[in-house]
């Protein structure tokens, strides 16, 4: 029986007639494919305040004119810069199922992510050490990642996914892989020293 040690974050896809706020449960862990749900059975829901323990901060912010309240978020944590990504199957072709199996090594960054959800889903894995929190993106969501927390993504089944990154900085996204260095990594230390957790 699978450990359920995961947290993850549903967002719905705003082409959908029914929008829903991120919901956050544990991951089964099961093997098989990453783009499945692994929603334990039953459900194991996670809260809002222990993804707060976790500096993970999202907004439920309405795709059709969402350009004020993102903009609002980026003016409060100091966002200068942003750019959009398309990931999908269809438009990446034969180089997609790699693509995404990198997206799905844990890895962690050196600067916080904000990503806005515009169209089509997938899932964030935010983990603290040997288990953490995946999240399911869908548009309207837009969530944070916190520079030095281990995570991972991959699109669900729909295999397409439009995304709004923001950055403080000149838009760049470098992971570096979950290793014994960024175990000691600067800014994995200080964010566990932020949360509370030893290093």
């Amino acid at each position: 029986m699978a450990s359920c040690a995961a947290n993850i974050v549903e967002i719905k896809d705003a082409g959908s007639s029914r929008v829903r706020p991120m919901r956050a449960y544990y991951f089964d862990d099961l093997p098989g494919d990453q783009r499945a749900a692994h929603d334990c059975v039953p459900s194991r829901p996670v809260d809002a305040s222990a993804l707060a323990k976790m500096n993970v901060l999202s907004w439920h912010i309405p795709v059709e004119g969402y350009e004020s309240q993102v903009d609002a978020i980026a003016r409060e944590r100091g966002y200068k810069n942003r750019d959009t990504i398309n990931v999908s199957k269809a438009g990446m072709g034969d180089v997609y199922e790699a693509k995404i199996r990198g997206f799905f090594e844990e890895h962690m960054h050196e600067d916080e992510e904000i990503r806005y959800i515009l169209s089509g889903s997938g899932f964030f894995d935010k983990r603290l050490r040997t288990h953490g929190s995946a999240s399911r993106s869908r548009p309207a969501t837009c969530s944070s990642c916190p520079r030095g927390i281990y995570h991972r993504f991959t699109l669900d089944e729909t295999d397409a996914i439009k995304a709004l990154r923001l950055f403080q900085d000149e838009p760049k996204w470098v992971p570096h892989a979950r290793s014994q260095a960024t175990d000691v990594n600067v800014h994995r230390v200080g964010y566990l020293q932020a949360i509370g957790v030893g290093a």
